[in-house]
């Protein structure tokens, strides 16, 4: 009986010592820091278990004791589903507060901003530099291409993607901000045709993301794109010309320069508003909320032109007679060669105007 007895102390002696010595080494396993000397972060990618997860970083030596840390997971996290992503690693952080980011799905979040204004191959080329987007797109593909891989209606992109800054996890694409882009444009055009002013010379949405694409590549100030597209709308209304460079810069292409010489007002395009009428048949950059509803609400007025006074705002006029003293001013008075009256000091051919 006292063999038995001295074999169960022993063991009970041995199994609280076991306990006591496991509850020290798991918990200066969770407290241990992470042995880097950077910031770094941990890639979660698609596939991932917690013990690939953990072992990983002990093969690179950023932490001790894996099998440990795995064992906790198991047993304190069982139902915790180990979100993909990028996870951040700081010096000196406890493994501990890495299992919480990993509980908690914190993963890292990037962005890119897609500019108001924007062309397609401007969007294109700002998702193809941001840093760790997957590129599904490759750079040589031509825009109609791309429109077909993402399975849209439309031929040419121009115009249909909306200008923001757009949130992105490991794993995405630039595939994935194109379409959450395109639905957001969507979205800002339907409501902004809901609420459109009666009488207005365009009769789709699609016709008012044209308009809005050229109000905003016409100002830089917030607060002229309502008379801005008062101008248009009236010159519209009235079978003006629109004569709006532009429209005549986009039609260009690759051909300009920095530059509209005469020339290149006269040269036919679709897009040269200097010799078509009415609207051109895209739209000719990625348009804000807030040109989406000046083109469908212009602000009322007489105003049928304007000349940039050269620091991004614009003077208005009723009258050619107006219109040409401004521009006397602003182009010749303070010899601005590069300033351009949009629309210009001329009217078009067929409404009677002087050349």
């Amino acid at each position: 009986m006292k063999i038995v007895s001295k074999l169960i102390v022993l063991t009970v002696v041995l199994f609280v010592g076991a306990g006591v010595w496991g509850y020290y080494t798991l918990n200066a396993t969770l407290n241990q820091p992470l042995q880097i000397e950077v910031a770094d972060t941990l890639d979660v990618p698609p596939g991932s278990t917690p013990a690939r997860v953990f072992f990983g970083l002990e093969q690179r030596g950023v932490i001790e004791r894996a099998s440990w840390v795995r064992r906790y997971w198991q047993w304190q996290m069982p139902d915790t589903i180990l979100q993909v992503g990028e996870y951040r690693l700081a010096p000196g952080m406890p493994v501990r507060q890495l299992l919480s980011q990993l509980q908690r799905g914190e993963v890292v979040q990037r962005s890119v901003t897609l500019v108001e204004g924007w062309s397609f191959s401007q969007f294109r080329t700002a998702l193809a530099s941001a840093e760790r987007l997957q590129h599904s797109l490759p750079d040589d593909w031509s825009n109609s291409r791309v429109m077909a891989e993402l399975e849209l209606e439309h031929d040419h992109p121009e115009g249909l993607f909306f200008p923001d800054t757009y949130q992105y996890t490991l794993g995405m694409s630039d595939r994935d901000i194109l379409l959450r882009a395109y639905q957001r444009m969507q979205q800002e055009l339907e409501a902004a045709w809901a609420q459109r002013a009666e009488g207005l010379p365009i009769e789709t949405p699609y016709e008012a993301l044209i308009l809005a694409s050229i109000i905003e590549k016409e100002t830089g100030v917030p607060h002229e794109r309502g008379e801005i597209a008062g101008v248009f709308t009236r010159r519209l209304q009235k079978g003006m010309r629109l004569q709006t460079d532009p429209t005549v810069i986009y039609g260009m292409g690759e051909d300009w320069q920095g530059n509209i010489r005469r020339s290149d007002l006269r040269r036919p395009t679709p897009y040269n508003t200097y010799t078509i009428d009415g609207l051109p048949p895209t739209p000719i950059a990625m348009p804000g909320r807030d040109s989406l509803r000046a083109a469908v609400n212009p602000t009322p007025g007489k105003s049928l032109y304007f000349v940039a006074r050269g620091d991004g705002s614009h003077v208005f006029s009723e009258t050619l007679q107006e219109h040409n003293r401004a521009v006397r001013h602003f182009q010749i008075l303070r010899r601005a060669p590069n300033y351009r009256s949009s629309p210009p000091p001329a009217e078009p051919a067929d409404s009677g105007a002087a050349p």
